[in-house]
Order: C-alpha cells, then sequence, then structure tokens
C-alpha cells in the first residue's frame, strides 16, 4: 500500500495516526528506522543484559525512549559520547547518576527557534539547557544570519552587524559557533528573507528569472554545507514579497535534498485559513516535506477556525502532502512593533520606513492599520511593549499600550509612532491573542508537537537586560507541567515523544530524539510531577522547575538543577 493511499484510509476512517506508522511514513532514515522492528525501542532494551565499563551510568530511572511507548525501569550506560547500553548493565562507571522516581528521556529538541546569534553571548544556552532542551534548530521565519551577497560580504569585511560578524553562508556561521563551544546542539534552516534579500534586495518588486536562477543556486550550496531547508517568514518584509510561483522554485531546491520547508504563513488571523491551504498548495507543487510554524488562529473572532485549520492539514496528508505542525505553550505571540505598519509600507531600509512615518499623509494612514490591528487583537490593553533601549522610553517597558498612553497622555497611535521613531523601529511587543482551547487541541493532535519560537537566553550578563517571551524559558516545562501533566492532553510517554523522536525525524536527525544504543547521548533526567515554568511576561529571566540532570553528547552538564562547569560539549547536528 502506498504511503498516500495509507494515509488516505487513516484519515478517512477518522482514526489518529500512530506514532509508529507517523515516523515510518514521514521520517528521513534514521530515527524512523529505529522504530520499525518488534515492539519498537522499549521492547528492543527491555531484556538487554551485559556488565561493561561506562564513563555514566542513570540507575534506577524509569526510562521514556522517546518512540511513545510505556516506559521502562532499569539503566543507561553511556560511553564516548554515545548510548552504548540499556537495561541491566551492573554498576561498572566512572561516574553514577541516580535517578530514582525521576523520567529519563531523550534530550527535547526544539524545532521553532530563533537562538542563532545569542548563543555567542550565552554560550551555555542557559534558558535552554536548564529546561531539558538539548538541541535548538534555529534561522526560522524567513530571517538567517546569512547569506549575503558576495559584493555586500567583501563590503563588511571587519565590520560588525548588531555586534557580530558578517557571514556569507551557513558554512561561516557553524564554523564560528564550532570556535565559540556551545552547550547545545544547534542546527540551521537557511531564511529565505536573508536569501531574497541578499540577491533582490528590500523593495517590494519581483524577482528577475536571472535573480531566482541565483537564489536557488545558492540555496542549493547551503542544503550542501548543512542547511536543513527553507525557512519564510511570509509576514515580513522582503520575505512576504515574494510570489508563491518563487517560494516554489525554491522549495523544489530544498525537496532535492529531502530538506524541509517551515513556513511562518502570510496570515495568523483573519486569513489563517487561506495561510495554511496556501502552504500546502506550495507544498504539494514542489514537492517538499512542510512545516507550519506555531500554529494558531489569532484574535477572538478567529478562535472558532482552530478546527478547522486541523481538518485542512489531515486533508492535505490524504493528498500525499508531508505535513506537521508546531506552536508554543502560551496565547501571547510575540514580534515587532513594525508589524502595525502595513506590509508595502514596510520595505527598503530603516530610514525609508522612519521618513513614512515622519511624514504626516503617510503616517495618518499607518495609523489607520495600526489602530485597526489594535483593535482586532482587542484593545490596546492586550499590546505589552517588551522592552525599550531609549532611556527615555524606560517607562514603558514591560506595560501594555494602555498603561503606556496613561503615562505619556498619548492616545494609542501617536504612542506607537513614538516608540517606533525613537526607538529606531527596534521594539518588541507580546499579543494576548489566542485560547487556551485552540492550544490544547493542537497539541492533543497527533502531527503537533511544541516548540518555543524562542532564544537563547540567560540570567547574567548581557542578555539579561533584555524582556524576552517568558517561552525562551519555559517552553518544554510548561508543556508537561500544564498540559501535560494538568491538562491531560495526552500521556507522558506521548509528550515525550512530541518533544523527541518526532522532531528529530522532521529535521532528519539520524542519531538523535531516542534512548537507544548507537545514538548520541543527549538525555534529560525530570521529576514529572514537578516540572513547570516560572516565567512570565514581567519576569521573564527565571529558570523552571522539575529538571534535575542533561546530558549533551554524554557530557554531564546540568547537575542537580546546576550548570557544574564542565566543557562544554554542544554541536553543529
Amino acid at each position: 500500500m502506498s504511503k498516500e493511499k495509507s494515509l488516505g484510509n487513516i484519515m478517512d476512517n477518522e482514526k489518529k495516526i500512530s506514532r509508529r506508522g507517523f515516523l515510518k511514513m514521514s521520517a528521513t532514515a534514521g530515527v524512523g528506522a529505529a522504530l520499525l522492528g518488534g515492539g519498537g525501542v522499549s521492547a528492543f532494551i527491555a531484556g538487554c543484559t551485559t556488565r561493561e565499563q561506562f564513563d555514566t551510568i542513570i540507575a534506577n530511572g524509569i526510562i521514556y525512549c522517546g518512540d511513545g511507548k510505556a516506559p521502562i525501569k532499569g539503566s543507561v550506560g553511556i560511553r564516548d559520547g554515545k548510548i552504548a547500553a540499556i537495561g541491566k548493565i551492573g554498576k561498572s562507571c566512572d561516574k553514577l547518576i541516580d535517578a530514582n522516581g525521576l523520567a529519563v528521556s531523550p534530550g527535547f529538541i526544539d524545532i521553532h527557534t530563533h537562538t542563532d546569534t545569542n548563543l555567542f553571548q550565552a554560550p551555555l544556552g542557559d534558558s535552554r539547557i536548564y529546561q531539558g532542551v538539548t538541541t535548538d534548530i534555529g534561522g526560522n521565519c524567513g530571517d538567517s544570519p546569512f547569506p549575503y551577497s558576495d559584493e555586500y560580504f567583501a563590503s563588511k569585511q571587519g565590520q560588525l552587524r548588531y555586534g557580530y560578524p558578517f557571514w556569507q553562508d551557513i558554512d561561516g556561521f557553524y564554523a564560528a559557533l564550532k570556535d565559540k563551544k556551545i552547550g547545545i546542539n544547534y542546527k540551521s534552516y537557511t531564511g529565505q528573507g536573508q536569501l531574497r534579500s541578499a540577491v533582490v534586495g528590500d523593495k517590494n518588486v519581483a524577482a528577475t528569472k536571472e535573480q531566482l536562477d541565483k537564489m536557488c543556486y545558492i540555496l542549493d550550496k547551503e542544503m550542501e554545507m548543512g542547511s536543513l531547508g527553507l525557512s519564510c517568514g511570509l509576514e515580513y518584509a522582503p520575505g512576504s514579497y515574494a510570489t508563491n510561483e518563487e517560494i516554489v522554485e525554491l522549495c523544489k531546491v530544498v525537496a532535492k535534498h529531502n530538506g524541509l520547508f517551515a513556513i511562518h504563513m502570510r496570515n495568523e488571523d483573519d486569513r489563517v485559513e487561506e495561510s495554511v491551504a496556501e502552504a500546502l498548495k506550495i507544498a504539494q507543487q514542489s514537492g517538499v516535506r512542510l512545516e507550519i510554524s506555531h500554529l494558531k488562529a489569532q484574535n477572538a473572532a478567529n478562535w472558532h477556525k482552530g478546527a478547522n485549520l486541523l481538518k485542512l492539514i489531515e486533508n492535505g496528508r490524504k493528498e500525499g502532502i508531508d505535513v506537521t505542525f508546531d506552536r508554543y505553550p502560551y496565547i501571547a505571540f510575540s514580534t515587532g512593533l513594525t508589524s502595525f505598519i502595513p506590509l508595502d509600507l514596510r520595505d527598503g531600509s530603516n530610514e525609508d520606513i522612519l521618513k513614512r512615518l515622519n511624514t504626516k499623509s503617510i503616517s495618518d494612514k499607518i495609523g489607520i492599520y495600526a489602530e485597526s490591528r489594535v483593535k482586532r487583537l482587542g484593545g490596546p490593553q492586550n499590546v505589552l511593549i517588551a522592552a525599550c533601549r531609549n532611556a527615555e522610553n524606560a517607562a514603558y517597558s514591560g506595560k501594555n499600550i494602555e498603561e503606556c498612553c496613561k503615562i505619556s497622555g498619548m492616545d494609542t497611535w501617536p504612542m506607537i509612532r513614538h516608540l517606533l521613531i525613537t526607538e529606531n523601529l527596534g521594539v518588541q511587543m507580546a499579543g494576548f491573542a489566542m485560547t487556551e482551547d485552540n492550544v490544547r487541541m493542537f497539541f492533543a493532535h497527533e502531527l503537533g508537537m511544541p516548540a518555543s519560537d524562542g532564544s537563547v537566553y540567560s540570567p547574567e550578563g548581557p542578555l539579561s537586560s533584555s524582556i524576552p517571551h517568558p517561552r525562551s524559558y519555559g517552553t518544554f516545562q510548561r508543556f508537561f507541567g500544564k498540559y501535560v501533566r494538568e491538562d491531560k492532553v495526552c500521556d507522558l510517554a506521548t509528550g515525550i515523544y512530541k518533544c523527541t523522536a518526532l522532531p528529530a525525524s522532521r529535521i532528519g536527525l539520524k542519531d538523535r530524539g531516542l534512548i537507544t544504543p548507537g545514538y548520541a547521548a543527549d538525555i534529560v533526567i525530570f521529576n514529572p510531577d514537578t516540572i513547570i515554568d516560572t516565567a512570565d511576561y514581567n519576569n521573564p529571566h527565571q529558570l523552571g522547575k522539575g529538571v534535575e540532570h542533561v546530558i549533551v553528547n554524554g557530557q554531564h552538564t546540568i547537575e542537580n538543577g546546576k550548570y557544574n562547569g564542565c566543557e562544554l560539549k554542544g554541536t553543529i547536528v
């Protein structure tokens, strides 16, 4: 039976796709193959007995292999950065970790982050590793710190961008991270927005055939260098200026390499159904594997559309489209305040946009759009200003627009305009636009997985002064504490699968996402009864609870809930 026919029959009978069957059908070789024989990983290792010498043994834990099967009791032996044995393995080791009463799981994989350059300022990966994340996937929403054109790259040699060098391609960026030494694993997409900017520029113009050919050539080279695929941020300039035909051609390059296409859709509120259909059509026409990023139905008027979004995705799978989705466990999104500027007035440089804001006729037009967006969000009280760098705006940090207006005496649009101009457009905001019912429904679905849409931060050092969305610190602890334990959207074994083997299969990791011999020793040990997030919107730099130990490539890094000062063993996966 063909993959497409099998999936169609399953969906027609309104049955869930089994975890084992899903991995068989959608994974690249590695993770999926490990689950196909017998009763899965858990069954394979349950009776293993060995008496070898190990670097580390994790003893007495409840082992969740990541395959979604019931857990087993036993020990995990680690040698040379790999899982060497599981089961009854004795006690001969250099280091023994007593995991009595704790869940032993593969390290969590965050399939959608904006970690990227923040790793240079927080190389341990504090906000990630303390919640059990061992692998971050960056370059999302069309934004990656590469590529640049030959001419532009040559002109910028010796210069810094936001304190960092310019990297011409993903190879250069990966090399810089390897030199830095990092505490978590990392891999990146190539951002379609940055790719278009490098070749076409930032203006709202169609790409010529020559420009499209050049983008395809660069993307092909990026894939050969180790890019996961292509990410789009079709709500953001300049990526939004691409036609679907242009994106399809780029996705054909990704499909040739069996990569993944991660799409931040053109619209996530009033036209969200049309945007899901658009994403599916791009995947169908190009043959690319599809990841819908942070699936949501924003604004109260659209909350009822959540169930239909899942039906559209299920129907896409019936038609043979290889699609999954992710989302974060919060009801507020985070983006730049520039999202209150219409797309057609966002093109060009910052100077171009600021000039429009200072031209009354254009500013008035922007103001009408901005106030309509605020209204659709439910009012200015639902728009939170994350952080301001300008000292004159310090009073507005951590306040919603309604509170900012009271402090300043300004109305809504003048307040937003003031912040955009005085902060040189660099203002982050959070919009409280979603409903918990949809969050639970999406997490319960077989094809959904948690992802932060956040980045690396640290309670100490240069990144501690920022006010990030709490998802950067709390996504996975919140998923397990609130949605798995309290709301019971799925059992613990399934929840772990959604954070390990499932994302590993989507991004093609052949040696991660499972606890099985031969796989990299990326392991998190946590207490299912106490795991929970503590970060909130006013105090986001808060480490969560319940994660006791984290091992990255065999290195015991987080020990009894604290960094033990060891050498960092993160790598480019």
